[in-house]
This record gives structure tokens, C-alpha cells and sequence, in this order.
């Protein structure tokens, strides 16, 4: 019989996990003094970035199951505070940073709100609707985002006086930014917040019935994935030095919610292995230009067909078509997760 790897891994002592993640993060610190190649640096720059907007789309979509597709709004306004703060006011990059974050964030609020009963489908096409808006204002609001020009002259950020301006001084940004994300998130899901996005994930009206706030915990997953978006965005803006409307297209919206799909949704290891893969194969493929998009494509149609809860989803998800014991199972989990968040 088939182990899972989630239930292999969870069986293990707190020891061996606490070992293992020492060993992973000893390791990505020694790699860019072991392998200093600045190619390679930018890549896993690229890896880390994306590993933090897929994992907050994976918050909204995988642990909540609302359906955002226009996660790239979110990353441009981010990446747009970041860069009007630092050129136009000259905040430093640690202070505009975070604030980049709650700009999405509040953004994410008013697109939200008036969406909160909203599901499926018709989410997703407001979602996928403020996306472009947002895009086509950074586009057209030529005072302040500087228009189809866009903005140049990023400066870099300063820490103790040293200059970070080479992908290997990026790298540990984009590295400590990851491991933070994915620590908080960790966290938030082991919570009492967590525990009632997964109820409204498996049953709304059952959340509701046992007293859980369902607009109001949909609200702050959305705004939590959207932080984390642009959050993501602020740091791409000093490393790239210059930001335009069209990097924030829904191109990259698809980009990004196919990290999700291939490496599995409602998992924290599965936007990870989605994000190196398809920068993996974005390099790969990167000759053929365009038509990398058709491959992602195929991979996507594949993957739906084949295995449709990800590389890193469990077996027994809803989502791997499992019609009558995976829907008991995970309904029996979800009935858990309700009677938790309501607090009986």
C-alpha cells in the first residue's frame, strides 16, 4: 500500500522535522557561497517570489474555497507602493515594504466586501474584473505611476549602510520573506482562524449554523492573501528597478494560479513545488518564447486530468475525484474543522 506523503511525513517525530527543515535552510543560506553564479541567484530569486504569491493564492483558494484569478492585482499594487514611495517620497525599502503589504491588503478589503456571498464562478470574474481595473489605473494614472512609461530608477534597498544591489544580496531577502511566509501561514492555519476558513472551505452553511462568522473570516483570508501578494510585489520593485502595467497582466494572474493547481491546493508544500516547477520550466523553454505558455497549458490539462489535486495533494481529497469514500472522508474532517471553529 501506498504511503501518503503528507501522512508519512506527519508521522514522523517533531525531532526529525525540526532536523530536516535546520538541514533545508542550512543549505539555501550555504548556496550562494557554494554556487555564487548570478544566473542561478536570479532564478531562485524568481522561485522565492513566487513561491509567496502562489502560497497566498493557495490561502484564498485552498483553504478557504474562494476562487481568486486576479491575485496579479494585488502584486501590482504592492510593487507600485513600494516603487511611488521609495522614487516620489524617498521612504526606505524596509519601511515601504510592509506598507506595500496593507495597501494590498485594504484594496483586497473593498474588492471583498462586496463579494462575500459570492462563489464559484461569478467570483472569480470579480476577481479577474479588479485585476484589470487595478492594471488599466496603474496603466492610465500617468502622475503617479508614471503611465505606459512606467517607473524607473528603483533604488535599492540599504541595510547598515551596504547597498543590496546584486541577485545574490536578493536572494536572502526573497529567501527570509518565504520562510516568514510560510511560518505566519503555518501558524494562521493551525489556528482558530484557520481551523474556520477550513469550515467554510467544506461547509458554509454548516459554519454558519455552529456560529462561525463566515463573511467576516472570508474577509480576512482575503485580505491575509492579499498582504502576502504585495508583499511579493514591494520586493520585486527594488530587485527589477523598474515597473510597468503590463508585467501585472492576467497572463501572470494565470501564472501564478497554475503554480497552485500543479502543486496542489490546500497544502503548504504544494504551491512550493508548483513555483520550482514552473520556473524551472519557464528557463527551460525560454527559446520558444510565447508558446511556453501552451506548454503550461498542456501541463494544467494534464494535471487536471490525471491527478487534479496536485503533485502534493492528498489521494484521498474531493479534488482527486474520490465519489463516495474521499467525499465521506473529507466531509467527516470538515464537520471536525466546523465544530472547532465554532468553538463546541
Amino acid at each position: 500500500m501506498k504511503m501518503k506523503i503528507g501522512a508519512f511525513v506527519g508521522k514522523l517525530p517533531s525531532w526529525v522535522k525540526a532536523l530536516g527543515l535546520a538541514i533545508l535552510g542550512a543549505a539555501l543560506i550555504a548556496l550562494p557561497i557554494v554556487y555564487p553564479k548570478s544566473y542561478v541567484m536570479g532564478v531562485m530569486c524568481r522561485i522565492f517570489m513566487y513561491m509567496i504569491l502562489a502560497g497566498s493564492l493557495n490561502v484564498i483558494n485552498g483553504y478557504s474555497g474562494q476562487f481568486n484569478i486576479g491575485h496579479a492585482g494585488f502584486y501590482c499594487i504592492g510593487a507600485y507602493t513600494e516603487a511611488i514611495l521609495a522614487t516620489k517620497v524617498g521612504l526606505s525599502f524596509w519601511i515601504a515594504l510592509p506598507l506595500g503589504g496593507v495597501m494590498a491588503a485594504v484594496i483586497g478589503l473593498l474588492v471583498a466586501t462586496p463579494t462575500l456571498k459570492l462563489r464559484g464562478t461569478y467570483l472569480a470574474i470579480v476577481t479577474l474584473g479588479a485585476s484589470e481595473i487595478i492594471r488599466l489605473v496603474a496603466l492610465n494614472w500617468e502622475g503617479l505611476t508614471g503611465g505606459p512609461i512606467g517607473i524607473k530608477g528603483i533604488p535599492s534597498p540599504v541595510l547598515f549602510g551596504f547597498k543590496i544591489s546584486k541577485s545574490i544580496h536578493y536572494y536572502y531577502i526573497f529567501l527570509a520573506l518565504a520562510a516568514l511566509f510560510f511560518f505566519v501561514t503555518y501558524r494562521v492555519i493551525n489556528s482558530r482562524i484557520g481551523r474556520a476558513w477550513l469550515s467554510i472551505r467544506e461547509d458554509e452553511l454548516a459554519a454558519r449554523s455552529l456560529g462561525v462568522e463566515t463573511r467576516f473570516y472570508k474577509a480576512i483570508n482575503f485580505m491575509y492573501g492579499a498582504f502576502w501578494a504585495g508583499i511579493a510585489g514591494a520586493a520585486f520593485a527594488p530587485y527589477f528597478k523598474f515597473i510597468s502595467s503590463d508585467m501585472f497582466s492576467l497572463d501572470e494572474g494565470f501564472n501564478i494560479l497554475s503554480m497552485v493547481i500543479i502543486g496542489g491546493q490546500g497544502t503548504l508544500l504544494g504551491p512550493a513545488v508548483g513555483s520550482i516547477i514552473v520556473n524551472f520550466l519557464t528557463e527551460f523553454l525560454r527559446p520558444i518564447s510565447q508558446f511556453r505558455l501552451v506548454v503550461y497549458a498542456l501541463l494544467i490539462i494534464i494535471m487536471m486530468w490525471l491527478r487534479p489535486q496536485g503533485l502534493v495533494g492528498a489521494s484521498n481529497s474531493i479534488l482527486a475525484g474520490k465519489k463516495i469514500g474521499g467525499n465521506l472522508s473529507r466531509r467527516g474532517k470538515g464537520g471536525a474543522a466546523v465544530a472547532r471553529a465554532g468553538g463546541r
